[in-house]
C-alpha cells in the first residue's frame, strides 16, 4: 500500500513541474486593476489594438479614467487633459481614445510655431503671392482640424473657440508692413465661412519691439474643417528688412 500510494505520486509530480506555465486571465482581473495596467501601454496602441480585445477594453478605453491616469504620471499631457476636462464640462459626447492620443485642446495646433528649420511646415511665397508687389513676402500653413484630434460633431455642434495668436515687430528702418490672414475652411479647404483680418499700420521706426496680434473665433457655424494661417509683409524696396514674426498659435478650448 504504501509503495503504491508512493508511486503514484511520482507518476504526478513530473507532469505538475514540467507542464507549461498558467498563464493570467486579465479579464478575471478588478477593473480598477486592469485600469491601471492599461495606462502603461502606449496610447495609439491602445486605440489600434487595445480596444479590439473585447468590449469591456473598449468601453475602458472610450472612457476618461485611463487617460487622466496618462496625464497625471506624464508632466507633459498634463495641461492637455485639463484642458480637455474643462471641454468636457460643455461637451457630453467626447471622443476619450481620439482626445487621449492626439489631444487637441490647451495644444499649439501650428506646426514649427517659429519658422526654424528654413520654415519647415510652412508654405513660402515671395513677390505676387497673395498681395500684388515685388515686395510682398508671405508664409502660410494648412491646419486640419481633424487630424490634429477635432471631431465633426464638435466642430459643428459645440463649435469650439478657436484661439489664434501672432508676435511680430521689425529692426532696421524699413517701413514694413504686416497684415494677418487666417481662414476657417470648410471641407472643400476651399470655401470660406469665416475670417478674422487685420491690417497693422506702417512700421516706420526703428527697433518695434514685439507686439500681439490675436482673436477668438466663436460660434462660427457649422461646416469648419480646416484652419488656413497666413501673414504677409510688405516693404517699399529690396534694400529693407521685412517683419519678423514669431509664435505664431492657434489654440481650441471649449468652455461656457
Amino acid at each position: 500500500m504504501g509503495q503504491a500510494k508512493s508511486r503514484r505520486r511520482a507518476d504526478v509530480a513530473p507532469q505538475s513541474s514540467q507542464g507549461a506555465p498558467s498563464q493570467m486571465d486579465v479579464t478575471l482581473l478588478p477593473q480598477e486593476l486592469l485600469v491601471l495596467i492599461l495606462s502603461w501601454v502606449p496610447g495609439r496602441t491602445l486605440v489600434t489594438v487595445g480596444r479590439l480585445v473585447c468590449r469591456e477594453w473598449r468601453d475602458l478605453i472610450d472612457s476618461p479614467v485611463l487617460w487622466k491616469l496618462q496625464g497625471e504620471r506624464d508632466p507633459s499631457k498634463r495641461e492637455a487633459f485639463r484642458a480637455a476636462l474643462e471641454a468636457a464640462r460643455h461637451c457630453p459626447r467626447m471622443e476619450w481614445a481620439r482626445v487621449g492620443v492626439l489631444q487637441p485642446f490647451g495644444r499649439n495646433l501650428i506646426k514649427n510655431p517659429c519658422g526654424e528649420e528654413q520654415f519647415l511646415h510652412w508654405q513660402v511665397g515671395y513677390g505676387d503671392g497673395v498681395c500684388l508687389g515685388d515686395n510682398t513676402c508671405w508664409i502660410s500653413q494648412l491646419v486640419d482640424l481633424v487630424k490634429e484630434g477635432l471631431w465633426e460633431d464638435l466642430l459643428d455642434t459645440f463649435q469650439p473657440d478657436i484661439f489664434i495668436s501672432d508676435w511680430w515687430g521689425t529692426h532696421e528702418k524699413c517701413s514694413c508692413t504686416y497684415n494677418l490672414y487666417v481662414l476657417l475652411l470648410a471641407a472643400d479647404r476651399n470655401s470660406v465661412i469665416t475670417r478674422f483680418v487685420t491690417e497693422m499700420d506702417p512700421a516706420a521706426e526703428w527697433n518695434i519691439p514685439f507686439q500681439q496680434a490675436s482673436h477668438v473665433f466663436r460660434k462660427y457655424g457649422p461646416g469648419v474643417r480646416y484652419l488656413r494661417f497666413q501673414h504677409i509683409g510688405n516693404r517699399p524696396g529690396p534694400e529693407h528688412t521685412e517683419a519678423h514674426i514669431t509664435n505664431s498659435t492657434v489654440l481650441v478650448k471649449l468652455s461656457g
